[in-house]
C-alpha cells in the first residue's frame, strides 16, 4: 500500500506541473490574442479601488473631469500608437501639438483668419512636423529616438520663439474653441473634445482592422525586413504612419485650443511622455507589429485614474507618479513575456 502511494506521487506532481503549464500557455495565448485585455482588468480594478477609497470618485461630475482631461494626452496617444506599430517612437509629439495649437490661434487672432482656415493651417503643420520626422527616419535611416528627440528641442523652441513666450487668448465664439463646448448626456458632461477622440479612435480602429495599410503597418512593424522582401514598400508604410500621426496631432491641438482658451506655449508640457505611457500601458509593444489602438485610450484612461483616484484619497501627488511608473514596468515586462518564444 506505501508502495503504491509512493509509486502514484510523482505522477501526481507531473499532471500538477502539465496542468499549471496548460494554464499559463493558455493565458499567454489570450493576451497574444487580445492585448488590450490586461489594460483592461487594470482598469475596471482600479476603478472599484478608488471608488473604495473616495466616495467623489464615482460622482458624476469626477467622471466628467475625467473624460476631459483625458481627451488631449487620449488623442495624441492614437498618433503614438501608429508609430509605435512599426516600431517606432515620437518624444515630439506633444510639442508638435503645442506648435500647431499657437499657429492656428495666431493666425486667427492677430491675423484675423475665420477659425476653420486657421484649423487646416494647423492640420498643416502638425502634418509637416510629422513629415520630418518620417522622413528623417525612412529617407537617412537615424533612430527614431534620436530623430525625436532632437525635433522635441526644435518644436519647443520655434513655439516660444513664435508665441514670444506669450499666451494667445481667443474670442469665446471662435470655431478654434468649439471642442471646449460641453454636452449633458445623463449626470455626467462631456466636450466635444471628448467625441472627436472616441471617433477618432473608432476611424483609426477600422483602419487598421479592415484595410490593407492596417495589415500592412502591422506587417512592417513585426518584421520590416521581411515584409520589405515580401513587396512591401515597408519606408512608405512607416512615412504614412508619422503622417497621419501628424493628423492626430493637430486634432489634438484643436482639442488644447477649447481646453486653454487658446494658444498656450507652456501646456502640455509632459504631453510627450504621457502619450507614450498610454501606449505602452494599453498593451502596444514597444518593438512593433502588436497592440490594439483601443488599448491605448484604456491606458490614458488607466493614467488619469490613477492621478485623479490618488489625489481624491489624500495621498501624496509623489505616489501618482510611483504608480504610473511601476505600471509602465509591469506592462513592459508582460510584453517581454507574451513576445516570449517557448520552445
Amino acid at each position: 500500500m506505501t508502495t503504491a502511494s509512493v509509486e502514484e506521487s510523482p505522477a501526481t506532481a507531473e499532471d500538477l506541473a502539465k496542468d499549471s503549464h496548460t494554464f499559463g500557455m493558455r493565458v499567454h495565448e489570450l493576451l497574444h490574442r487580445q492585448p488590450a485585455l490586461s489594460p483592461a482588468v487594470v482598469l475596471i480594478l482600479a476603478i472599484i479601488v478608488f471608488s473604495l477609497l473616495s466616495d467623489r470618485f464615482i460622482r458624476p461630475q469626477n467622471l466628467s473631469l475625467i473624460l476631459q482631461q483625458v481627451s488631449i494626452v487620449g488623442t495624441l496617444a492614437v498618433g503614438q500608437t501608429l508609430i509605435i506599430l512599426t516600431a517606432g517612437i515620437d518624444l515630439s509629439i506633444g510639442a508638435a501639438m503645442v506648435l500647431a495649437s499657437l499657429v492656428m490661434s495666431k493666425v486667427a487672432f492677430d491675423n484675423g483668419v475665420p477659425g476653420f482656415i486657421a484649423l487646416l493651417i494647423g492640420l498643416l503643420v502638425g502634418m509637416a512636423a510629422a513629415a520630418v520626422n518620417g522622413l528623417l527616419v525612412t529617407r537617412i535611416k537615424l533612430p527614431p529616438f534620436i530623430v525625436t528627440l532632437g525635433t522635441l528641442g526644435i518644436f519647443t523652441a520655434i513655439s516660444l520663439i513664435y508665441a514670444e513666450g506669450q499666451t494667445v487668448p481667443l474670442p469665446p465664439n471662435n470655431f478654434l474653441l468649439w471642442t471646449g463646448n460641453t454636452h449633458s448626456l445623463g449626470s455626467v458632461t462631456v466636450t466635444n473634445g471628448v467625441i472627436i477622440m472616441i471617433l477618432l479612435y473608432a476611424a483609426v480602429a477600422f483602419a487598421l482592422r479592415y484595410t490593407a495599410w492596417g495589415r500592412h503597418l502591422y506587417a512592417t512593424g513585426d518584421d520590416a525586413e521581411a515584409s520589405r522582401l515580401a513587396g512591401l514598400r515597408t519606408d512608405r508604410v512607416i512615412l504614412s504612419a508619422y503622417i497621419v500621426a501628424g493628423v492626430a496631432t493637430a486634432v489634438a491641438a484643436w482639442i488644447l485650443c477649447g481646453r486653454v482658451g487658446g494658444g498656450d506655449p507652456n501646456s502640455g508640457t509632459n504631453a510627450n511622455l504621457e502619450s507614450i505611457t498610454a501606449v505602452v500601458i494599453g498593451g502596444t509593444s514597444l518593438f512593433g507589429g502588436r497592440g490594439l489602438v483601443i488599448g491605448s485610450l484604456i491606458g490614458a484612461l488607466i493614467v488619469q485614474v490613477f492621478n485623479n483616484g490618488l489625489a481624491l484619497a489624500g495621498y501624496d501627488p509623489n505616489y501618482q507618479i510611483l504608480a504610473i511608473g511601476v505600471l509602465v514596468i509591469v506592462a513592459v515586462s508582460v510584453d517581454q513575456w507574451i513576445r516570449r518564444v517557448k520552445a
